[in-house]
């Protein structure tokens, strides 16, 4: 799982929610990585089965089936200027919007695995939440990137 500094949006303004995840989704859009129906189908599962993507406090984790137009494995990152709700009872509000996307179930869970690794260390939270800029994000992701 590779990102670069094009998955990556430090301060971004979400009204709600569903805003949160489609600027999250966009990401991945303009990256090749999702159809711009697997980010309807990501908004689509946030209202149908609620804030089971808040993960961990303040981190939201969309994603959406495979066959909801996923193209190549990844994820992006999108940290909130203003935490918003997703109606979560123990981990609102939400900060940080990292949706991931997988082709099959084999790689979307390696895709999970690889994102909790970093999101369980918390030094590496903290530097998602106070980085100055994309490339102190990338290299959480990609630790061997040269840069």
């Amino acid at each position: 799982m590779e990102i670069d500094e094009s998955l990556v949006l430090l301060d971004a303004h979400a009204d709600d929610a569903e805003h949160a995840i489609t600027l999250a989704g966009q990401l991945l859009v303009q990256a090749g990585r999702a159809t711009a129906d697997y980010l309807d189908a990501m908004v689509r599962a946030y209202h149908e089965l609620g804030p089971y993507i808040v993960l961990a406090p303040h981190i939201a984790m969309p994603h959406a089936r495979p066959e909801n137009g996923a193209l190549r494995e990844g994820i992006a990152v999108v940290r909130l200027v203003e935490p918003v709700p997703f109606g979560h009872p123990h981990n609102d509000p939400v900060s940080v919007v990292i949706p991931l996307v997988g082709v099959d179930a084999n790689a979307h869970i390696a895709v999970l695995r690889r994102l909790s690794a970093v999101l369980m260390d918390d030094a590496a939270v903290t530097t998602i939440l106070q980085a100055d800029d994309p490339k102190t994000v990338v290299k959480l992701f990609n630790p061997l990137q040269e840069g």
